[in-house]
């Protein structure tokens, strides 16, 4: 049984493994097509993202836009929690439940949604608008994490700072504030992945006007297969293991994944 349990996990690991094992290879290929196992050795496609002008205003049109929406969710999120957890409002948690739906509900719905309401409102091809879209659309993991972290707070504190006269504000800044940001944190760092690698969205509210990286992406595939490809599928790998990185150092992973304390 130690054997098969050994060997099926391997199978398992390699089966994971494999394809990013396959497309690092590719990214150091030398010569300007896709091949495994690579032609040679060469940076020269990491360096194009920065170097070549529509690949780098890409970049940085999926950073800008990650970094808004993610801010603006958590922006968003946080009085939404709060509120449903403090005072217990039912407005707070019918928002709350509202906040939540639209990330249960397929993107491409969501997409046609706000394409039709931007549409009807007239304003097309714009920055905000994938930054709101995104914003709504990913409201629900900031709503979840800064939930999760409210939940956690010893509610005898709270009691404790008001029986020695601290204000509402001040109890909030000084004892709930400081215990829920991690969590916070990890809804925005959660947002903040999902909207850059986000597709649908960002193609039906501002279509080739602002070009994201994943919409760049799908059009330079009509031209042929580069390395380039390759190398910004790496970026996002490693982007992506850093904030998940920071989200297990700075908040409470395991909470977050549901273990129970």
């Amino acid at each position: 049984m130690t054997l098969l349990r050994r060997l099926y996990l391997a199978l398992f690991a390699i089966y994971l493994l494999g394809p990013i094992v396959v497309i690092t290879a590719v990214s150091f290929n030398a010569k300007r097509f896709l091949a495994f196992p690579p032609r040679g050795f060469s940076f020269r496609w990491y360096a194009e993202i920065f170097v070549a002008n529509d690949w780098f205003a890409s970049l940085m049109n999926s950073l800008i836009i990650a970094l808004c929406s993610a801010s603006l969710s958590v922006l968003i999120a946080m009085p939404v929690a709060y509120s449903a957890w403090r005072f217990g409002l039912r407005y707070a948690k019918a928002l709350f439940a509202f906040g939540v739906a639209p990330f249960i509900l397929p993107p491409v719905i969501m997409a046609l949604g706000f394409l039709l309401l931007y549409t009807s409102v007239g304003i097309n091809g714009l920055m905000i608008n994938v930054i709101i879209a995104h914003a709504i659309f990913l409201l629900a993991l900031p709503l979840v994490t800064i939930s999760l972290g409210l939940e956690s707070v010893d509610r005898s504190l709270i009691e404790a700072g008001q029986t020695m006269g601290a204000s509402g504000w001040v109890v909030f800044r000084t004892v709930i504030l400081p215990i829920a940001a991690p969590f916070a944190f990890a809804g925005f760092a959660f947002a903040f992945v999902l909207s850059l690698n986000e597709y649908i969205i960002a193609l039906m509210t501002v279509g080739f006007t602002v070009e994201t990286l994943p919409v760049k992406i799908f059009n330079a595939l009509r031209y042929g297969y580069t390395p380039v490809i390759a190398s910004i599928a790496v970026v996002f790998l490693l982007v992506n293991i850093t904030v998940f990185s920071l989200i297990a150092r700075f908040s409470n992973l395991p909470r977050i994944l549901g273990a129970q304390d």
